[in-house]
């Protein structure tokens, strides 16, 4: 029974660090792609909403979704989704969108912010740190109580 209390928080962490693995390269991708990548003009072709809670007390939150085409310079149409665009965006408008030869279904059509993406990605891995510290926290809690109940009873 005891190992459940270092089993779950040990899952909860592996699955806290995949999340801060894949923002950060997310991350890396999309400033690589400002930085060193190649440009395209793109299409939107279609914008859509995705909602999330509104179950009892929990807030709904809405993403807006686009759906972008481009050509490759070596002639590939490409075709991505892409989360929290500007809501100025609308079907049909013409984007420059932002790619990387080796990888363009990595594609982004935000418009360069390096601070903006650097002050992003520091607070979901500080929120992510959080939540780990929370749960190596628990793990320690855990284990001194166990300890110190197996010394007091009989």
């Amino acid at each position: 029974m005891e190992a459940l209390f270092y089993v779950i928080p040990v899952i909860m962490i592996a699955c806290v660090s995949g999340m801060a693995a894949r923002t950060i390269s997310r991350s890396r991708q999309v400033s690589s792609a400002w930085d060193h990548g190649l440009t395209a003009q793109g299409r939107c072709l279609r914008t859509y909403t995705r909602t999330r809670g509104g179950a009892g007390d929990t807030d709904v939150r809405t993403t807006l979704h686009h759906v972008y085409e481009f050509t490759t310079r070596e002639g590939r149409v490409i075709r991505f989704d892409e989360a929290n665009g500007p809501s100025t965006v609308v079907v049909g408008d013409h984007v420059t969108v932002y790619y990387l030869a080796d990888s363009p279904e990595r594609a982004t059509a935000h418009a360069p912010a390096q601070g903006k993406l650097a002050a992003g990605t520091g607070l979901v891995l500080a929120f992510l740190g959080v939540a780990i510290a929370v749960c190596v926290s628990f793990m320690v809690i855990a284990h001194t109580v166990f300890t110190e109940t197996d010394g007091l009873l009989p």
